[in-house]
């Protein structure tokens, strides 16, 4: 559960009356996404308000009456979907180098120096995204915002997507517990072996390979083995 300290408000007016919820801000816009979380985390308190910081709830009566429901999630999802977002200075300021550093790691991960080959650290790439003056939207991923970086970013630091191909075998024992893993990266081939072996052709960013093999290793206890094409 997040704490009301770092939780921000979501407000929806409906019937006539305003409704309020605070939340966690990166799960409420992976919700917002379409995404799956885990309300109780997503909530500071399972609660619906009138006004939040004032601690005002709304009554039964009041939630049923708009929302036909008084389940406090079912409702706390449509008012994260189709409310507005209220930020102090403070958290807003908080988001957007929260941000900045996600999308830095991001970029460290998938891209590399095409001189060294090595990828850049991330320290060194949000310097490039200050000189550059890049435009951070709070309310995209970075995932949604890496691309429109790397360009800016391109002009000041020599930056490379760069992939590399694993392949991957997996003990049938283990299959089922990393084949999502695998399976989050591009898949250029599968094939399961006569004892039920999968060997799989992943590509995965330049900069992450090291993280793959290991989060590989950890999950299948080392007993996967990761081998660079």
């Amino acid at each position: 559960m997040v704490s009301l300290e770092k939780a921000v408000v979501v407000r929806y007016e409906r019937g006539g009356m305003r409704f309020e919820v605070l939340v966690d801000p990166d799960l409420a816009w992976k919700l917002r996404k379409g995404k799956n979380v885990d309300m109780d985390e997503l909530l500071a308190a399972p609660e619906i308000f009138r006004d939040a910081r004032k601690g005002e709830r709304a009554s039964g009566e009041e939630l049923h009456r708009a929302f036909g429901t008084t389940d406090v999630y079912e409702i706390a999802k449509i008012i994260i979907k189709k409310g507005d977002f209220h930020l102090t200075t403070e958290q807003r300021r908080k988001l957007m180098e929260e941000t900045k550093k996600k999308i830095a790691a991001l970029i460290s991960k998938r891209g590399v120096d095409p001189r060294t080959g090595l990828p850049h650290p991330p320290d060194r790439i949000l310097r490039a995204m200050e000189e550059a003056r890049v435009h951070i939207d709070i309310f995209k991923s970075p995932e949604e915002q890496m691309q429109a970086v790397i360009d800016k970013i391109k002009r000041i630091l020599p930056l490379k997507i760069e992939t590399r191909r694993l392949r991957v075998l997996v003990p049938p024992q283990w299959v089922g517990r990393v084949y999502g893993k695998i399976k989050s990266f591009k898949m250029i081939r599968e094939r399961y072996l006569s004892d039920g072996t999968l060997e799989a052709l992943i590509e995965v960013p330049a900069g992450s390979v090291g993280d793959v093999i290991k989060a590989i290793g950890d999950i299948t206890k080392g007993e996967a083995r990761v081998e660079m094409e």
